[in-house]
């Protein structure tokens, strides 16, 4: 399963508990140390360019659960630079999981798993993805000291059988050559990276973007110079009236790299997005735009309030 897979709280601060069950006392800090951020593995001068996501998880293919890691990663890669070029959701099946995941690592220069690293028995997320790169499992010690050091206010869980602390240590069985990235001093599972490039996170949301964020250090991300711009005009204009122009548009700034998009609003106008590197031309452009389509540049402030969902 890749959404709520994890009783024993990764992030289990008072403010940010993530389990289930009955609440009980708990330290307000940690203060576990976090891994030293590696060289660049892509080589000195390199940077990441593309990237792809790859989301596992039975629940998301049947309805049950509402993906949201996708588009918050998207939107990682969008403000960091990162061209992301795909997309997949697969079942808890380990031979889907073996393919996608050696097929992508060998296009793109940065890939994420979410999902089905949990206690249950379709968590199998890190079994395959040792088996896709011809990896043992083993315990990983750290990640099993940090496990139970925040856990043992939890009388629920340090009561466990025999078995159901098999299960719950399952979520430190990991791939022994891969990568442990501790992102955070107050979460116990590490990022783990295998090839160099593949990146494994929970499926909690909530969790998977504090790592997410938390991992931007330990990346090649790309110079503030090779991140895009984007502006968004709003006008009233039906999409077909505007289409003309916006092809000629398009055909006129692809050679410097502009992207135009157009998303209809049902019944009540379109936003047309302006996407480039060059920040001044983009605002240039925006106001061409505007003025063609008797509407308005959406500001940024506008912008940020529609992406944080208000």
């Amino acid at each position: 399963m890749s959404q709520p897979s994890l009783p024993a709280d990764p992030s289990a601060t008072t403010s940010t508990r993530l389990s289930a069950g009955a609440p009980t006392e708990a330290p307000t800090e940690w203060n576990f140390p976090v891994s030293p951020v590696p060289v660049n593995l892509l080589g000195e001068g390199k940077y990441i360019k593309t990237a792809a996501a790859l989301i596992i998880g039975d629940e998301i293919l049947n309805g049950k659960t509402l993906d949201k890691n996708s588009n918050y990663f998207a939107r990682f890669c969008f403000e960091n630079g990162i061209d992301l070029k795909r997309i997949e959701v697969i079942p808890d099946d380990e031979g889907d999981i073996v393919e996608a995941s050696r097929r992508l690592v060998k296009t793109y220069d940065f890939v994420i798993t979410s999902g089905g690293i949990g206690p249950t028995h379709d968590d199998i997320t890190y079994a395959s993805l040792a088996k896709a790169f011809d990896q043992p499992l083993a315990h990983h010690v750290e990640t099993l000291a940090r496990m139970t050091t925040m856990i043992k206010h939890r009388a629920d869980i340090m009561n466990q059988t025999a078995e159901q602390r098999e299960a719950r240590e399952r979520m430190a069985l990991l791939p022994v050559h891969a990568e442990t990235l501790f992102i955070a001093p107050d979460v116990w599972v590490p990022v783990v990276r295998l090839e160099g490039k593949l990146c494994v996170f929970p499926g909690i949301p909530r969790l998977f973007q504090r790592m997410i964020d938390g991992l931007r250090p330990y990346l090649a991300l790309p110079p503030p110079s090779e991140r895009p711009f984007r502006l968004q005009i709003f006008t009233n204009l039906p999409e077909s009236s505007i289409a003309p122009y916006l092809t000629e548009l398009q055909a006129r700034t692809k050679a410097a790299g502009v992207r135009v998009g157009s998303y209809p609003l049902l019944m009540r106008g379109v936003y047309v997005s302006l996407i480039g590197r060059d920040e001044g031309a983009i605002r240039l452009l925006a106001e061409e735009v505007a003025q063609k389509l008797e509407g308005r540049v959406i500001s940024e402030e506008e912008a940020a309030k529609e992406k944080a969902g208000l």
